[in-house]
């Protein structure tokens, strides 16, 4: 039979051709959620029968609900009642490294970190002190430096969120129509590809000041792209955002239709970021679950393992999104 590709303006009753990966898919979703929600009773071990998920790391399903997120959110962004150029400045500086323990570090040496700091290079001298001794990166995602600029890796992205302050970035954020128009302004910038922008145009529309739906716009990143080929097939950067949608599109039928126990986020479906965001884990996950899959995306083995937190995960989010409150005694399937 002749693969048909899709397109979101095909008939409603046209459908991508669907692979295996499409079960594992939901399979994964349904018992990562799960399993976060014990993770917020205080629940260990994580209790679950799945070796894959019970062996090694996995991001939670909602992409805001991961710990690097939360501290965003509660220590970063919500911590005070911080205006927009401070607000950019905060959430920038935290995402380029994407690491708690440095940005700890940071209000150690300063007090809260704002723009000042930034632009009288507080930061740069607080972070030089420890350069070297320390990491300062998460390794999930590194943002190449500017070649363009000069000194160490970590003043160089200072520099180049200098630059962006100087071009009045944040003010064409603020003022942009559309996310799509907001991410094109960060996309501008040497260094900044699509995944980096899409990601921080995500995290400064956690704070206050941004109104963007989630659901607006989308940008598949590598891992994502390879989880979407083991669903579907011949997925591109091309095709990639219609399938995400269509996936978030479907995603109560197709938990239903496979019996399987989902409890969303407090009444919020999967937006666009998370289903990316599953996407690429599914990647990693059907590696071990099911690896003859990797014939249509290769990759290595995980290498993360699951280990307990040292802190209770929280789960305060963006009080925007008007979630509703979460249960006294939750029920877990």
């Amino acid at each position: 039979m002749t693969r048909r590709t899709f397109n979101r303006q095909q008939h409603a009753d046209h459908q991508p051709a669907l692979l295996p990966g499409f079960d594992y898919f939901w399979q994964y979703a349904a018992e990562r959620q799960r399993v976060y929600h014990l993770q917020l009773t205080g629940r260990k071990p994580l209790f679950t029968d799945n070796p894959v998920i019970s062996t090694y790391r996995f991001t939670n399903v909602y992409r805001a609900a991961d710990r690097v997120s939360q501290h965003l959110i509660n220590r970063v962004q919500y911590d005070d009642n911080w205006d927009w150029p401070d607000t950019f400045a905060r959430t920038m500086v935290f995402k380029l490294f994407n690491r708690i323990d440095t940005w700890r570090y940071l209000v150690e040496q300063l007090g809260q970190p704002r723009l000042a700091d930034l632009a009288e290079q507080r930061i740069d001298k607080a972070l030089a002190s420890i350069a070297g001794a320390r990491p300062l990166y998460n390794p999930a995602y590194v943002m190449p430096p500017p070649r363009q600029m000069e000194g160490p890796k970590f003043k160089r992205h200072l520099d180049l969120l200098r630059l962006m302050i100087r071009d009045k970035a944040p003010q064409l954020i603020k003022g942009a129509k559309t996310m799509e128009e907001a991410f094109n302004i960060l996309r501008a910038y040497p260094s900044v590809g699509d995944f980096l922008a899409y990601q921080f145009i995500i995290d400064l529309n956690y704070s206050r000041h941004l109104q963007f739906s989630e659901n607006e716009f989308v940008v598949a990143g590598p891992g994502s792209l390879r989880g979407l080929r083991k669903c579907f097939g011949r997925a591109t950067k091309a095709n990639a955002a219609d399938l995400i949608r269509w996936t978030a599109e479907r995603q109560e039928k197709e938990f239903a239709s496979r019996e399987l126990p989902w409890r969303d986020l407090r009444g919020r479906p999967m937006q666009l970021i998370d289903v990316q965001n599953v996407f690429c884990e599914v990647d990693k996950y059907t590696r071990l679950a099911a690896p003859r899959l990797s014939r249509l995306a290769p990759g290595k083995r995980p290498k993360q393992y699951y280990r307990p937190a040292g802190e209770r995960l929280t789960a305060e989010f963006p009080p925007k999104w008007r979630l509703s409150e979460p249960p006294v005694n939750p029920v877990l399937s």
